[in-house]
């Protein structure tokens, strides 16, 4: 994934691995926090990376634009990302354009949340849910 410095603006490739991590700009050194907020994923390779080599929980938020429900759960998806930075990553997949990511994990109705941990799903469950629910299951997942 490409995170710009927020001091520098310079460019920075960071590891799935390291996404919870802190780490530093390659041109001012500058810390770079982990990531606080959903990260859209925009092929199956890139999910797969990202499921399969972080370090911390996931939870997968899947939707589409269309759908009032998944536009609902938007604040409260944004809001587990910022709380739990560093301690897990939020993906947002869109089930429009990654349809065969949806076929793949059976899904039947959207919004619909997914929890990995080591590539593996521990939790599945459709319908928005509060915040705390999703930090709730991320925080039973790092155990």
């Amino acid at each position: 994934m490409i995170r710009a410095c927020h001091n520098c603006g310079q460019k920075n490739r960071i590891p799935a691995k390291h996404l919870a991590d802190i780490g530093r700009c390659g041109a001012c050194k500058s810390p770079l926090p982990p990531v606080a907020e959903p990260i859209n994923v925009g092929s199956l390779e890139e999910f797969d990376t990202l499921v399969k080599e972080a370090r911390v929980p996931v939870l997968v938020d899947f939707w589409a634009a269309w759908c009032g429900p998944c536009r609902m759960a938007a604040p409260y998806v944004a809001e587990t990302a910022s709380h739990m930075a560093g301690k897990a990553i939020v993906l947002k997949v869109d089930t429009e354009a990654l349809p065969q990511l949806s076929a793949r994990y059976s899904i039947r109705g959207i919004p619909n949340f997914m929890v990995f941990k080591d590539g593996k799903v521990l939790a599945q469950q459709a319908g928005v849910v509060p915040a705390e629910q999703m930090m709730q299951w991320l925080q039973s997942a790092a155990v």
